[in-house]
């Protein structure tokens, strides 16, 4: 017990040292290119870095796997220069058994990542796009969806429309269930447009059985007006601005992922992209304790047989091949091509089990 503890405590601190290299490395080279990006904003030192502060922590997220070899290598290393490792198998600790502490302490970093860490990333990744947009004027988001259904704003210097609809096709081009409330520039509510169907045509909505109230009557509801044909609502709006606000799985936290996903199919669109995303951070526990394992395969071994250096390579490679052939699997989960459990759990277990095959035969034969 002592000696995992001590094993354990000695691959956390290797971890800890990785994932601080890693930040301030990115951190000083996101805070050039935000100063890079946003200098005709005037952004200066403290504003890049703050930005900078928001938007690393998802691409830490984003590389984790990745740290975790770096750490496996790095622990496996500093033991095998050490002699540790000769003491532990002298003493009659098999290398299955040696790896039970860190695989443990990849597991727990694994779920602590998924459980706390990913709700944070999706908080500063909102916060970062929507400090970014602002800087870029392009104003914050257009569209939400919740359990009532979707949520679009638009206007200009009229005013502003806000927009609720029931539905809304994949392609964005049409709503179902729709409502305008149109505002004056001064905030105050102008009229109403209910409608069963809006289509969006090049800049325009056009809406079939509209019904319109118009706030400045004295009875709005005895002048309401029902249009015999389409009624046209002016919009700048374009499918591709509605299907870009929708946002990505990566900045939804994994306990809002299941209520997004619902919210999208209620929507009409397909939430296949969050199912996965789901699933893949589920599995993240079980694909960095493949990275441990990966990591040990290569380097668990005494120094004194030599290439090292040539090891390590191969660690890293194997490594950045099982890394990349998650992301590419969950390309493929996202077009359709395989199903989302294949995409997510497959490759983690198969590198798990080839890892455990490989130090099945280096111990045993």
């Amino acid at each position: 017990m002592t000696l995992d503890l001590y094993i354990a405590r000695r691959f956390l601190g290797s971890f800890l040292r990785v994932f601080g290299v890693f930040f301030a490395v990115l951190t000083l080279f996101d805070m050039i290119d935000q100063i890079r990006r946003f200098s005709d904003s005037g952004i200066g030192v403290a504003g890049a870095f703050l930005l900078a502060l928001l938007d690393v922590p998802q691409t830490l997220y984003r590389i984790l796997p990745l740290i975790m070899v770096l750490t496996g290598i790095a622990l496996f290393l500093a033991l095998a220069r050490s002699s540790e490792l000769v003491v532990v198998r002298a003493a009659g600790r098999s290398g299955l058994r040696f790896l039970l502490a860190p695989v443990m302490v990849a597991l727990a970093i694994g779920a602590l990542a998924v459980a706390v860490m990913n709700p944070l990333v999706a908080a500063t990744s909102q916060e970062y796009e929507r400090r970014t947009a602002i800087l870029g004027g392009d104003g914050a988001s257009i569209l939400s969806i919740s359990d009532e259904g979707l949520w679009l704003r638009q206007g200009d210097a009229s005013g502003q429309a806000v927009i609720h609809a029931g539905r809304i096709s994949p392609e964005g081009t049409e709503l179902g269930r729709v409502s305008f409330h149109l505002f004056a520039p001064d905030g105050s509510m102008t009229g109403r447009i209910e409608a069963q169907a809006a289509r969006l045509v090049p800049g325009a909505w056009q809406l079939e059985d509209a019904k319109s109230w118009n706030f400045a009557e004295a009875n709005p509801e005895a002048a309401a007006v029902l249009s015999d044909g389409p009624l046209t609502v002016a919009t700048d709006m374009t499918p591709e601005r509605l299907i870009e606000a929708l946002g990505r799985p990566e900045v939804v936290g994994f306990w809002d992922l299941p209520a997004q996903a619902d919210a999208l199919e209620r929507a009409g669109f397909s939430a296949r992209a969050y199912r996965l995303g789901l699933q893949m951070e589920l599995a993240l526990p079980l694909l960095l304790t493949a990275m441990v394992l990966v990591a040990a395969g290569f380097c668990m071994r005494h120094t004194r047989f030599g290439k090292t250096g040539q090891m390590v390579l191969y660690a890293l490679l194997a490594g950045f091949f099982l890394f990349f052939l998650r992301n590419f699997a969950q390309v493929l989960g996202e077009n359709g091509q395989i199903p989302i459990l294949v995409a997510a759990w497959v490759p983690p277990l198969a590198a798990a089990l080839l890892a455990l095959s490989l130090l099945l035969h280096l111990e045993d034969g």
